[in-house]
């Protein structure tokens, strides 16, 4: 009984959070391992989703099929006589690979809110009150901005399809494969997802006062070709739609960016004054209201008043004492 009372008083988290090296470990151990068996039941469901339609929501199977699935018939595979669409399978274990790549993708996805979470716990005992708000913060819009980029992958990616399987098919048929349709389309969305992210990197290098708005406001231009750039190279399939639409979303978030730096350094300009930014050796100067008024001369002093001397008594004093 003793023994268990004191492995709980070594157990009790000091008040601000600090922890030797090893229970830091522990801990940290603790968090991968509670992750880890949360992306495996979501693997399990995303496994199970792929071919099953709960709830009356689509199959995963039909939900990342159907950009291909809108395609012209002459542009894809068609089956039967009714022209089902499919995906072509050349290997025997490239359908049982293709489910679990799609239901760990799921499972990442489902699980991320449990995952999140433990990262979250596992930092936060470390950080100041406010530190622990912006990093809420920035953590639900790198989330939000991810999941918008990933969406808007989503809506073209059939005419970014359309465009690259439509050349060249007066000689050829594209019959594109699971696997190969699959990269195509987690490449795309991957992509789309982390270039969302660029706006959110300048305001935090804005907040971390490493960029300030008059450093980048007269290289607009610039910024606009290195990200029509950047898009024509990170686009898979490099078909002009896809590459337009990423290179327009990114440029509107970036000016966003831009516009809440310039806001940013107004709001600090005004909570700090201008004296806080000069070097030790160099004066500030002062406006008309902090200038000193000159000081008035000195008025004259009085000399104090003498004091009258006490007069003595004479009728008590004995003129005998000097002789003796």
């Amino acid at each position: 009984m003793a023994e268990k009372t004191a492995r709980r008083k070594r157990k009790q988290k000091n008040p601000d959070g600090s922890m030797p090296l090893v229970e830091h470990l522990q801990e940290l151990r603790r968090r991968v391992i509670y992750s880890l068996l949360a992306m495996i039941a979501g693997t399990i469901i995303g496994f199970a989703w792929y071919q099953n339609a709960p709830f009356g929501l689509l199959s995963l199977g039909e939900l990342i099929r159907g950009p291909y699935c809108n395609l012209p018939e002459d542009l894809r595979m068609a089956v039967g006589p009714d022209g089902e669409c499919r995906l072509l399978a050349t290997g025997p274990f490239e359908m049982f690979m293709l489910r679990l790549k799609v239901g760990a993708l799921a499972g990442l996805v489902i699980s991320s809110p449990f995952w999140l979470y433990q990262i979250w716990s596992f930092i936060t005992p470390g950080l100041h009150k406010n530190e622990k708000r912006y990093t809420l913060s920035f953590v639900s819009l790198a989330v939000i901005l991810f999941v918008a980029g990933a969406v808007l992958a989503y809506f073209i990616l059939d005419i970014g399809l359309e465009f690259l399987l439509s050349m060249g098919d007066e000689f050829q048929t594209a019959w594109l494969t699971g696997e190969q349709y699959y990269n195509f389309v987690l490449a795309l969305i991957v992509i789309f997802g982390v270039s969302f992210e660029i706006p959110l990197i300048i305001v935090m290098l804005n907040l971390a006062g490493l960029l300030e708005y008059d450093q980048v406001k007269d290289k607009r231009r610039i910024i606009i070709v290195v990200v029509c750039i950047f898009a024509a190279f990170m686009t898979p399939g490099q078909d002009p739609f896809s590459m337009v639409v990423l290179a327009v979303a990114i440029n509107l978030l970036v000016e966003m960016a831009l516009q809440f730096c310039r806001w940013n350094d107004k709001r600090q300009s005004r909570e700090r004054p201008e004296w806080m930014d000069l070097d030790d050796d160099a004066s500030s100067s002062l406006s008309a209201a902090e200038k000193p008024s000159p000081v008035e001369a000195p008025s004259a002093v009085s000399a104090p008043a003498k004091k009258a001397a006490p007069k003595q008594d004479t009728s008590t004093q004995n003129y005998f004492d000097d002789v003796l």
